[in-house]
């Protein structure tokens, strides 16, 4: 039932009825209706920064999603980036130090990327900065592989060859042990036997009888097998890999110049030639065009203690025998 107002009439000192016109009536209710819909709209606005459409809330938990996986997948590539760390160590100071190769230096290994912006395309994104550092790590990280898998190629390359440089090195006395008599003179300064002036002796004199065999001390090629002034009946082997061995003093010369030898093969006999001062074979190794001393040079058929009781013996200032 609809409410009914009243007024006072001080005239008729009464109270009368309040008679509310149609158009009035509508007026008021449009005015109703557009304050309703009003406060509903401001409602809505209010609401609507705190409640989240279907679209949104699909496309808030994709972005979740990507950004855990982002974090996972960093985690994975930084645990990726410590095991070719330590892969990279291991092929500079292990696989390359054994087999005589340089190491990879880290500007070459970590380079980055010269030129021009490489990411332009992937700017103006919201997540830009994190899309461009993640490729940019995983571009690098590409890099790093391609290097030490070039490298790892190069040391499969080395091992291949290992087996033939470590049978090429000199690596035994080139006169049997059961036939020296003794090891005269050492690597070092030197009382020269004829010049009677202390000079610097680049081998080691073994003497022996005139006609004790001679051989090589690694797998090579004769390059020299003549006389000389100074050496005598002299035998050159070039063994590859920057060695070199002389064999000085010979009483007959076996090896041909140009001729394919082995570690044992017989070159030549000992004997007193050129400026010598008794029947001896001076035995030099060189690295690289220098001398170096033979001793660490008889690993394939010394003891620890034979040679120690040498390199002893080759440590004593004595007079050289050439």
């Amino acid at each position: 039932m609809a409410k009914v107002k009243y007024y006072y009439d001080p005239d008729t000192l009464s109270y009368q009825q309040i008679e509310v016109r149609k158009r009035d009536k509508l007026k008021n209710t449009i005015i109703g209706l557009i304050g309703v819909a009003l406060v509903a709209f401001l409602g809505f606005v209010v609401l609507s920064q705190f409640l989240e459409s279907p679209t949104e809330k699909a496309q808030r938990r994709e972005m979740e999603n990507l950004k855990l996986h982002y974090e996972l997948l960093s985690k994975r590539m930084q645990e990726t980036s410590d095991v070719l760390t330590d892969l990279q160590e291991r092929d500079n100071y292990i696989y390359r130090t054994y087999f005589e190769a340089n190491p990879i230096p880290d500007e070459q290994r970590k380079a980055g990327f010269g030129g021009v912006n490489r990411y332009k395309n992937l700017e103006g994104f919201d997540n830009s900065d994190m899309i461009i550092n993640l490729t940019k790590d995983i571009d690098v990280l590409s890099k790093q592989v391609v290097v030490q898998s070039k490298s790892l190629d190069e040391i499969v390359d080395l091992a291949k060859k290992k087996e033939k440089m470590l049978a090429s090195i000199p690596a035994i006395k080139p006169i049997k042990n059961e036939d020296e008599t003794r090891m005269a003179s050492g690597y070092g300064m030197r009382l020269h036997p004829i010049l009677k002036s202390w000079r610097m002796h680049n081998g080691m004199d073994f003497t022996a009888p005139t006609g004790t065999p001679i051989y090589a001390s690694g797998n090579g090629t004769v390059v020299r097998a003549n006389r000389s002034a100074t050496f005598g009946k002299v035998v050159y082997i070039e063994h590859g890999y920057g060695y070199k061995t002389i064999y000085a003093h010979m009483s007959e010369i076996v090896a041909k110049r140009g001729q394919k030898v082995k570690r044992g093969d017989l070159i030549g006999y000992v004997g007193n030639t050129g400026r010598s001062a008794a029947p001896h074979l001076h035995y030099e190794v060189h690295k690289n065009n220098r001398p170096i001393n033979p001793i660490y040079y008889y690993y394939g058929d010394l003891s620890p203690e034979e040679f120690i009781a040498m390199q002893k013996a080759s440590q004593e200032q004595r007079q050289s025998f050439d």
